[in-house]
């Protein structure tokens, strides 16, 4: 979608995968010049290296310590201008132990989220990408902490690019944009919670792909309502057992005003999706092969088996209300996937320093769908919140743009197709050199699994999580300054005797600038998981001492 107002553009993009996944321009009263939030300015690239010695402390159930070295070199980059824009936080860390506690090892992690005009006002092309790391649990839900077991850390990694076209023919507004997305997971091996039952079936790669146009008038222009018709399309092809999960929708819709700022809106049209795939290869005694990796093998001769197959009519209705350039609200209710759905946003940015983003979603997709929808819906101007102790992401970035969590939707690594339903919400505050925020949520998902298949138990069953996130950065002094970290995730999991689980921790990090470009640095965290599984309940504490220079 492409508007001229940020709120507007930004609240389109939240409800990807909805009925109305591609909406009329807008009325008139919803298309204002909001070149006042954008933050202009250089191209800045802030290039480093980094050296640390790090400590962690097991303080239950047991006791153990042990120490390494990290050598870390990253970028921090951002880009604002008329026609592009786009931030980056990229990181590479390199892991020396000492014993056979902590292992060498490698991890790349950052994300990246940016556009560029190919003709102004009418072709850019945007993408995205992630690459981070999160604890799986044996029930194949996830949770960002850093405990610091690696045997059970999956590495996740998402990209996506596309265009997005917008032109005019005549009184009509066209708008259409076209998205290509790849997801993999690089996971371990999980154990089951209980012996002999199933192993759970661990994410490992996906193609996910989306095609949207709307032709639409705007009120006034020529008709006194608006009118509009348009169709999508989206497929995720998932490598475990060649899983596909495919959309099709076709609408027509209406803008009706009722103020100046305030506007009905509604539509109906014909919607068809489809979740299918093949069984796993089995040996002679019918047991499920696995490969090297935990996961199963798929049995390219099986035949295609549906899970889902839906089709019909569809239909919303809702509101939208505009009151101000910063302020953007709307809300839709109506029937899809044969059964009620619920979805909308709201934006607020009070003034230039802060800014409140609710979203409301529903939509079946894979983990590599949902997870290139949120990338999608970050903004183009942020800052990344990493955990002082790893380096890792911690799931939100910080920013006046936007809504800025990927939590849910990495909140399970799980193969199997379902319809994800949730909320998220973000609040950043910006006063003076020092920049805060606040993110929560709400996620469920409900697995769509084929009968007859491995994957038949999954069927229907239903994992929830919250999750909330707290953060604070800024200087002291013109030498000095600090960072704060909190979180906390609730998981609510309907596989293996609902394993719940509590997940939380803090951190706190301090850097001094010694001389030109030269800072020392200290962190500690604290992190604990209370869990329904015997052995998975564990608490640590980590500190860290270190030298980086920015180049």
């Amino acid at each position: 979608m492409v508007t001229k107002g940020n709120l507007v553009k930004r609240s389109t993009f939240l409800i990807v995968g909805s009925a109305a996944a591609i909406t009329v321009a807008g009325p008139a009263w919803a298309q204002g010049d909001n070149a006042d939030l954008r933050r202009s300015g250089p191209v800045t690239i802030a290039p480093y290296i980094e050296a640390s010695q790090v400590v962690t402390t097991e303080l239950s159930p047991g006791s153990d310590t042990v120490t390494y070295t990290q050598l870390a070199t990253g970028v921090d980059a951002q880009v604002t201008g008329r026609n592009t824009g786009g931030s980056a936080s990229i990181r590479y860390e390199r892991t020396f132990g000492y014993d056979d506690k902590v292992s060498d090892s490698s991890t790349l992690s950052g994300v990246i989220r940016g556009y560029g005009s190919i003709v102004p006002q009418a072709i850019t092309i945007e993408g995205g990408a992630l690459a981070t790391r999160v604890r799986v649990r044996a029930d194949g839900s996830t949770a960002f902490e850093g405990l610091g077991d690696q045997a059970a850390e999956s590495k996740t990694y998402a990209a996506y690019v596309g265009p997005n076209i917008h032109t005019e023919l005549g009184d009509a507004q066209v708008n259409a944009n076209y998205r290509l997305g790849y997801t993999r997971v690089d996971a371990p091996e999980v154990t089951p919670l209980t012996p002999g039952a199933q192993s759970p079936d661990i994410f490992d790669d996906s193609w996910s792909q989306s095609a949207n146009i709307h032709i639409g008038t705007r009120p006034g222009q020529p008709l006194p309502v608006g009118v509009g018709v348009g169709a999508g399309y989206t497929r995720e092809d998932i490598s475990t057992l060649d899983q596909r999960a495919e959309d099709f929708h076709a609408r027509a819709d209406v803008t009706v005003p009722l103020s100046s700022s305030l506007a009905a809106v509604g539509g109906i049209g014909y919607e068809s999706v489809q979740v299918s795939s093949r069984d796993a290869l089995r040996d002679a005694n019918d047991v499920p092969i696995l490969d090297g990796a935990g996961r199963y093998i798929t049995d390219s001769n099986s035949p295609r088996i549906m899970a889902y197959d839906v089709s019909g009519l569809i239909w919303d209705v809702g509101v939208m209300w505009r009151p101000s350039p910063r302020t953007s609200f709307e809300a839709h209710v109506g029937r899809r996937y044969d059964s009620t759905t619920y979805y909308g946003s709201f934006a607020w940015a009070p003034n230039s320093r802060s800014a409140l983003n609710v979203s409301a979603y529903d939509g079946i997709t894979g983990f590599g769908g949902q997870l290139t929808n949120a990338l999608a819906g970050l903004p183009t101007d942020f800052s990344a919140n990493r955990n002082p102790i790893t380096g890792d992401m911690t799931g939100c970035v910080a920013s006046l743009q936007g809504g800025g969590c990927l939590t849910g939707a990495l909140g399970s690594v799980r193969s199997a197709t379902f319809r994800g339903r949730g909320i998220a919400a973000t609040y950043s505050e910006r006063v003076g050199r020092t920049s805060a925020g606040i993110g929560a949520g709400y996620d469920r998902r409900t697995f769509i699994a084929a009968p007859g298949t491995v994957l038949a138990s999954a069927n229907g069953v239903v994992d929830e999580s919250y999750w909330a996130s707290v953060y604070a950065s800024g200087e002291i002094d013109r030498r000095s300054s600090f960072m704060v970290n909190a979180h906390v995730n609730w998981l609510k999991s309907g596989f293996n005797n609902r394993a719940d689980a509590t997940i939380y921790g803090a951190s706190a990090a301090y850097r001094r600038y010694l001389i030109q470009g030269l800072s020392a640095n200290a962190a500690i965290a604290v992190d604990r998981i209370d869990s329904d599984v015997v052995g998975e309940t564990l608490s640590t504490a980590a500190a860290r001492l270190g030298l980086r220079y920015d180049f």
